[in-house]
């Protein structure tokens, strides 16, 4: 046999379809022979195609794409220091009890040595950043591609828009010592609720979430503690799980003081049969 790269052939081949038998084509660990061996090389086929751009849209492209957003996201933030991630409603207004709360919030942040981090939109997170960047500490916001939001908001300092909400989410609870929940939409608590999920199962280990706005947190906490308690879907410590204040210096304090607390009293509750 004569070896030629990637291909190998019979010299001696006594028919065309004796020496097609005998051609070998390996590509890593796959080897392909016969009529699976390509006509063309790999170079050809990447310098040779002007044609369709399908591939933008297969999974394997779509996972390139993932890799490279985990990739700026770690880049970004991996000299951040200790930080809090905050969310709340888009839709809080300028001036309104919401929005003034997020704001002393990312100050408090600050203050305490934190930077403030968000989802980057308008509303209780611009208000966060807002708070954030004018008491002169580190205001990030990591945005999401949606049909009906536009870039990031004016005192985001450090920002990075990602594709994929859960590539996002990593980094909320990567480089965050604690979530600090304001009122908020569906968004607002899909990011409550992906947080506990994690601590309930201990896939992250001393990280308090603090909800913000006793009133608006009052219902849903009834509901966790008396229906879901009472059907037997959680354990008693799984209420535990989080705390609610309606004092923004608490809020950012219950995250502080987690950090000091000892592994025993500090460990998640165990995960529900």
């Amino acid at each position: 046999m004569t070896d030629y790269g990637d291909f190998t052939a019979n010299p001696e081949g006594a028919s065309t379809n004796g020496a097609e038998a005998e051609r070998e084509y390996r590509t890593g660990p796959v080897t392909l022979r016969g009529k699976r061996v390509p006509k063309t090389t790999t170079d050809q086929r990447l310098l040779d195609n002007v044609g369709r751009a399908d591939w933008l849209h297969t999974d394997p492209w779509r996972v390139m794409r993932i890799q490279s957003e985990f990739v700026e996201g770690f880049g970004a933030l991996a000299e951040l220091g200790p930080a809090i991630s905050v969310f709340g409603s888009a839709r809080s207004k300028p001036g309104s009890h919401e929005y003034d709360l997020a704001e002393e919030v990312g100050r408090r942040a600050v203050e305490m040595g934190y930077a403030v981090i968000t989802g980057g939109g308008p509303g209780s997170m611009e208000a966060a950043n807002k708070g954030a960047l004018e008491a002169g500490g580190s205001s990030v916001g990591l945005g999401i591609e949606l049909p009906f939001e536009q870039g990031l908001n004016r005192y985001v300092e450090l920002g990075v828009n990602f594709r994929y909400f859960f590539a996002r989410k990593t980094m909320f609870v990567k480089y965050a010592q604690g979530f600090i929940v304001l009122p908020g939409g569906f968004g607002t608590l899909d990011e409550l609720f992906e947080a506990i999920t994690l601590v309930q199962t201990r896939k992250v280990t001393k990280f308090p979430i603090v909800l913000l706005g006793t009133d608006f947190w009052q219902g849903l906490l009834d509901w966790v503690q008396g229906t879901l308690l009472e059907a037997g879907t959680i354990s008693p410590k799984d209420v535990c799980l989080v705390q609610v204040t309606d004092d923004p210096a608490e809020a950012v304090r219950l995250v502080h003081e987690a950090e000091r607390v000892t592994d025993a009293a500090a460990k998640p509750a165990e995960r529900p049969e």
